[in-house]
Parts: structure tokens; C-alpha cells; sequence
């Protein structure tokens, strides 16, 4: 499945909609947190996220690319 380019600020967005809260900006990174979840995601607050990080952001998040493009609509 097809990733778009994405900016971390985007991404972020999208994880929100998955329930993800932003729970700090540390330098040039957008920190995200889940209850219930060990993993934290890290996301590259640059114009456009690489599609191969996006895709391990969405692995550390337990859920698929198809569920994270559903979050998109």
C-alpha cells in the first residue's frame, strides 16, 4: 500500500485521530503517548516525513498502513 508524503506536523494529526496525544516538542521532534501503550512515537517535525519512517511509525504503533490511511480520511 502507497504512503504519501506527509509532514510530521500531518502525521502527527493522524496519529491523533488514532488516539495518540502529543505529549511534548522536544527540539525537532513531535512526541507522541497512548494509554495502554509502552512504545512512545517520535516523529521528525520536518516538511516531509520519509515514507520508510513513516512506515516504522506506524509498526511502533501497532496498526496497519491500511488502518493508518483510513485515519487520513
Amino acid at each position: 500500500m502507497k504512503l504519501p508524503l506527509l509532514s510530521g506536523c500531518e502525521a502527527a494529526n493522524v496519529f491523533e485521530r488514532l488516539g495518540w496525544e502529543i505529549a511534548r516538542r522536544r527540539g525537532s521532534h513531535i512526541i507522541l503517548v497512548k494509554k495502554g501503550h509502552i512504545a512512545t512515537l517520535s516523529i521528525p517535525d520536518h516538511k516531509e516525513v520519509a515514507k520508510g519512517t513513516l512506515r516504522k511509525l506506524i509498526a511502533r504503533a501497532g496498526i496497519t498502513v491500511e488502518e493508518f490511511l483510513e485515519a487520513m480520511k
